[in-house]
């Protein structure tokens, strides 16, 4: 684990973390990790270790790549719901395999939400455009050109047609004043659109592996999922429960101490979960989960909160456990031997 200060970017420190993780730990391990890791910077620098990440949007060969990428390309993968195509890239003067991924489950979320994002879109044009018919203007040119600037805040929409219509003033006593009003219609632009909706779902991710039969598509992606079990350990370290945020710690020095002490408790507790299941799943057994339905992928969370009402009672001068049962003798056993002595007196 690895502090850093609040007001730096992870882009400016992630890569400097990666190498200095791989002098402590000399282990042919691959780096993985989202966006912020991917900058020329980071990637020079990481040129002896072995990484993958997601490459990050803003780049416009990235971007320009998920928007033009022809359907036909993509073969399915081996996990549900993904499809892929693969293509070697030289970025920041490595060369790369980039892995475009589309997920059906994202694309058909996009698709919502570019829909609707279509709507509005032409809700908002038709409003403007209504504003800008009732403005008056000095010459047929400045009508036109007032009607160009608006178009090119169209997204979604194109000017179909416009008209632009000499108006005369009805004041007496006075020269005839003579102004100009447009009017136009609008229509979808489909080219724009049909872009958008090429690249929805997608997403990509880069790896300097370069050879398939060491880390191949699937593997990549799965890899790269992955790391969401990650995000929920760190997710886990910043739960309430903890009461981390009423503790006032004055310099950085406590605060990495501090930080230690939970990636501790967070290692702990994912050893001991990792424990259990696998105990499930070679025993073929289950447990009850928060609905009480059967399940072989219980979290630690819910088996402390079983464990929650046992109390260490004397009685008559003899210890004894209460609230003990088979479940969560079960359950116990799933665990080292080393864990049964905290509950000797029930076993």
């Amino acid at each position: 684990m690895k502090l850093a200060s609040g007001n730096q970017a992870d882009s400016s420190c992630f890569g400097k973390i990666a190498v200095e993780y791989r002098k402590q730990l000399e282990v042919n391990s691959l780096i993985v990790a989202d966006c912020a890791l991917y900058t020329e910077s980071n990637l020079k620098l990481m040129s002896d270790l072995r990484w993958l990440c997601r490459v990050p949007l803003s780049i416009k060969v990235a971007q320009s790549l998920i928007s033009t990428l022809p359907e036909l390309e993509f073969n399915n993968s081996q996990i549900p719901g993904y499809k892929l195509v693969s293509k070697t890239v030289n970025y920041a003067g490595i060369e790369q395999r980039w892995l475009v991924v589309q997920s059906q489950e994202r694309r058909e979320s996009d698709l919502r939400k570019i829909s609707q994002k279509i709507t509005k879109a032409e809700s908002k044009a038709l409003q403007e455009l209504k504003k800008l018919s009732q403005d008056k203007f000095a010459c047929e040119a400045d009508a036109i050109k007032a009607l160009s600037k608006l178009s090119k805040q169209f997204k979604y929409h194109q000017i179909q047609s416009s008209k632009v219509t000499e108006i005369k003033s009805n004041k007496r006593d006075t020269l005839a004043e003579i102004s100009y009003q447009i009017s136009a219609t609008i229509c979808k632009n489909e080219s724009n659109i049909n872009t958008e909706v090429l690249s929805t779902g997608r997403f990509i991710i880069a790896t300097n592996i370069l050879e398939s039969n060491v880390l191949n598509n699937d593997s990549m992606l799965s890899e790269y999922k992955a790391q969401q079990s990650c995000e929920r350990g760190f997710a886990f370290l910043k739960n309430p429960l903890f009461f981390a945020d009423s503790i006032f710690i004055k310099s950085p020095e406590r605060i990495e101490s501090l930080a230690m002490i939970m990636g501790l408790c967070l290692l702990v507790y994912t050893l001991a979960q990792r424990q259990i299941r696998a105990a499930l799943r070679d025993s073929k057994s289950t447990i009850k989960n928060q609905l009480g339905k059967p399940t072989d992928r219980p979290t630690l969370r819910w088996i402390f909160q079983c464990f929650q009402s046992i109390h260490l009672v004397e009685l008559n001068q003899e210890k004894h456990i209460s609230n003990w049962n088979q479940e969560r003798d079960f359950i116990l056993n799933l665990l080292p031997e080393d864990c049964l002595s905290y509950y000797q007196f029930a076993t």
